[in-house]
């Protein structure tokens, strides 16, 4: 039974999720504020974290920075009212793993969640995972250490998020492939938000920014329409 920590200071939304995701037979602890939110989630063993960006005390993004910042590795999916790409840019910046504006569809927010969870099992059990005797992925001047899950171009070793690493992961094992948007979602979300979904293009948006900063060739490459792909100008 995955542990689920709910951290949200609006008692109708926090008990509606706690009664929605104990119906999903998840184990459920609740916190009514990011102070209350953080020290849960240093004390306790939970498999991720729904957190409101808007709490007081703590705000989530203060919650998700710290906890990244201690190296808690959980996946969070955040939740906001703020719905502008500049908003979504600072909730991934802060280190969630998936973004959901409010309101949201109940259906939705649970297929999120169990997409972050399938992806914790896969890392942790995937044969297709490198081995730490296995070389690291170059392209061009990018280099990507799969077993240590670390990231470097040059010389500079780049800080990314989980799912950052992951998308990057993929489209370097696939590089030169046009990946589609579908294909994409699938692999790193286990759904497809349809094609109204702002999420890959604020993921691909904010991994370009990390990996091409400072005037460097860009890596990544829209295909319209279609896709992304990873090659080297």
């Amino acid at each position: 039974m995955a542990r689920i920590l709910v951290a949200d200071d609006d008692p109708a939304v926090r008990g509606a999720l706690e009664r929605a995701l104990r119906l999903e037979h998840y184990a459920v602890t609740t916190a009514g504020d990011g102070g209350e939110a953080l020290e849960a989630v240093r004390d306790g063993d939970f498999d991720a974290m729904i957190l409101d960006v808007g709490m007081p005390v703590l705000d989530g993004l203060t919650v998700c920075r710290v906890a990244r910042a201690e190296h808690l590795r959980l996946p969070i999916l955040m939740l906001t009212a703020r719905t502008t790409t500049s908003d979504r840019v600072e909730g991934l910046d802060a280190g969630a793993d998936d973004y959901l504006a409010k309101p949201f569809a109940l259906d939705e927010l649970l297929a999120r969640l169990r997409a972050l969870l399938r992806r914790v099992e896969y890392d942790a059990s995937s044969g297709d995972q490198p081995t730490a005797n296995e070389g690291a992925l170059v392209v061009g001047d990018l280099r990507l250490d799969g077993a240590a899950r670390r990231v470097w171009r040059g010389e500079d070793e780049i800080e990314l998020s989980k799912t950052e690493f992951d998308l990057l992961e993929l489209l370097v094992r696939n590089s030169g492939i046009v990946l589609e948007h579908a294909t994409i979602y699938d692999r790193i979300w286990g759904y497809d938000f349809g094609p109204d979904s702002k999420n890959l293009a604020v993921y691909i948006g904010y991994l370009r920014r990390k990996i091409e900063r400072d005037g460097l060739p860009p890596l990544v490459h829209t295909v319209r329409g279609v896709g992304y792909t990873l090659r080297a100008s």
